[in-house]
């Protein structure tokens, strides 16, 4: 709720000034609570993406977020499968086939990195492969420093499958340091939620993140 209603375009103009400034418009995203998304887009000029797509086809969709409707609305792409919102393996291929379909991006969260043995089996090659063990997401323990083996363990085994995927990771990241730390593991980014949301003054929490990455 730090991020509701009007302070979710607050965070997302926070977040679209650190990219001017670090010259990073294509390489910093936000993906605002669904209701926010067409708000957001309108307002900044980084990327916006959902937080998650519905497997749906056009047609009777009441209820449901449509890759072809997020598109309507400049939104760029999705997360699909967050620990939050676990998706069936049937789900992941339908939606990250339909979002590279409409030249949408698809970061696929996973657990652990055994479970990219199963995306590779379907041969979806989404755009990232966000690994995320769960027991760590909003502890403020940050995977790069607690559980480093996870990230070079999916680098790894992503290029054993010959996923050209890029690896980004999550869960506990809150500074600079654990960002930096992520990246001389093997990362190619970061996803980050509370250790943003929860910060005291999220202009500076975005920017000692990014420019860690530069």
């Amino acid at each position: 709720m730090e991020a509701s209603g009007k302070r979710c375009l607050a965070l997302a103009l926070e977040a679209d000034k650190v990219a001017k400034e670090l010259n990073m418009l294509e390489s910093i995203a936000v993906a605002p609570p669904n209701p926010a998304l067409a708000l957001v887009a309108e307002r900044i000029d980084i990327p916006v993406i959902a937080q998650h797509v519905d497997d749906k086809g056009e047609g009777s969709t009441t209820g449901y977020n449509t890759v072809n409707m997020l598109r309507s609305f400049n939104i760029r792409g999705s997360i699909v499968n967050h620990s939050e919102h676990r998706l069936s393996l049937k789900e992941i291929e339908g939606v990250v086939k339909a979002l590279r379909t409409s030249d949408m991006v698809a970061v696929v969260c996973v657990r652990e990195p055994s479970e990219m043995d199963a995306i590779a089996g379907f041969e979806l090659e989404p755009d990232y492969i966000a690994i995320e063990p769960p027991e760590l997401i909003g502890t403020g323990n940050a995977v790069s420093r607690s559980k480093p083996e996870v990230i070079t363990g999916s680098v790894e085994r992503a290029s054993r499958l010959g996923l050209k995927s890029k690896i980004i990771c999550g869960a506990g990241i809150v500074d600079g340091s654990d960002s930096k730390a992520a990246i001389r593991l093997g990362s190619k980014g970061v996803l980050v939620a509370s250790g943003i949301v929860k910060a005291d003054n999220w202009y500076e929490r975005i920017k000692d993140i990014a420019s860690s990455m530069v």
